[in-house]
């Protein structure tokens, strides 16, 4: 298989390095409208990295990973559809996955698949929430929490995300909250640890919610600062890194065993953009397989296996840690 990796940053990067490293893939193709960033890439990966339009791309491959800036990834994903091609986006921001999820139609009429939110959180998220899922009769309640960015357009859209409305899942329908409230200190494994987090404009409520139909909250939070708050509704005082190297993610469930109540918590810490990009190679190879179950668009909770797919990102360095709560605290 060939597979089309569209936006070369930080996450973009990793996923076409991750795809190479895989005997199933044959060689990506790289696009960017930076063609020095794209050049760049390229030679780094080697002989079997080429580079292309979009359009150009869509003739040569069998997968397309979006992972482009905010706004760019549903165009681009029914463009690739019609064209006959399954796609992998790593968007998170509310708007974009849910233009996304409303490609379902598009998607199933061209027999092809839209895997929407297959980054850190979510993604991830999802997969880990699958995962933990298994060791419980009911789960009730899913709550999310991220620290960290990958690279600078995720830096940007995360800070943009404190000053807008949160949304939460509770009691079957959607509640907006303030974004920048609620705060919960929430424990990373190590070594990110414990966080203050906060509601943000995170998308993880609205693709784990089709997965969930028993749960009656899914909440999801995002680490900040007293300054990231203070300065979510102004241009970022300072130009974000080239990629963030501390990161982590949580995912909380609680539900019913046996007739107990029960509380459970798993989590991976990694440098963000390294575990979205393996995220959407892992997610790239299932959709292209057809491991990933009938056509349409979906977030990846419910619709992997997530025992052999977290297998997969443990092969790629992505490395899950249950909560303990015994001798410490944290993971």
């Amino acid at each position: 298989m060939r597979v089309a990796v569209v936006g070369c940053g930080a996450v973009g990067s990793r996923a076409a390095r991750q795809l190479l490293s895989t005997d199933a893939v044959e060689g990506v193709v790289l696009v960017d409208p930076v063609e020095v960033r794209r050049d760049l890439v390229r030679a780094r990966l080697g002989e079997r990295a080429e580079v292309a339009s979009f359009d150009e791309a869509l003739g040569r491959v069998d997968v397309v990973i979006l992972a482009g800036p905010t706004g760019t990834h549903p165009d681009a994903a029914a463009e690739a559809l019609a064209a006959g091609r399954h796609v992998v986006s790593t968007a998170d921001a509310i708007d974009d996955v849910r233009r996304l999820s409303a490609l379902d139609g598009l998607a199933r009429a061209e027999g092809r698949t839209l895997a929407v939110g297959a980054g850190m959180a979510p993604g991830l998220s999802c997969v880990l929430a699958a995962w933990l899922a298994r060791r419980f009769d009911v789960v009730d309640e899913i709550h999310v929490a991220k620290a960290g960015t990958g690279g600078p357009a995720c830096a940007r859209q995360h800070h943009r995300a404190l000053s807008h409305m949160a949304l939460d899942w509770r009691d079957n329908g959607w509640v907006r909250r303030q974004g920048g409230s609620g705060r919960e200190l929430c424990w990373f494994p190590e070594p990110v640890g414990p966080r203050d987090c906060y509601r943000a404009a995170l998308s993880d409520a609205l693709v784990l919610v089709e997965a969930f139909p028993s749960a009656e909250r899914i909440t999801s939070r995002m680490a900040a600062t007293r300054r990231d708050r203070l300065t979510a509704g102004l241009p970022m005082l300072r130009p974000p890194h080239a990629e963030g190297l501390d990161g982590a993610v949580r995912v909380e469930l609680r539900g019913r065993r046996d007739g107990a109540r029960v509380v459970e918590v798993v989590g991976v810490a990694h440098p963000p953009a390294v575990a979205a990009g393996a995220v959407a190679a892992e997610a790239a190879l299932w959709v292209a397989q057809g491991r990933s179950g009938p056509t349409g668009a979906f977030g990846l909770a419910g619709r992997v296996d997530p025992v052999g797919f977290l297998a997969g990102l443990v092969q790629r360095g992505v490395r899950p840690a249950v909560f303990d709560g015994q001798s410490r605290p944290g993971f």
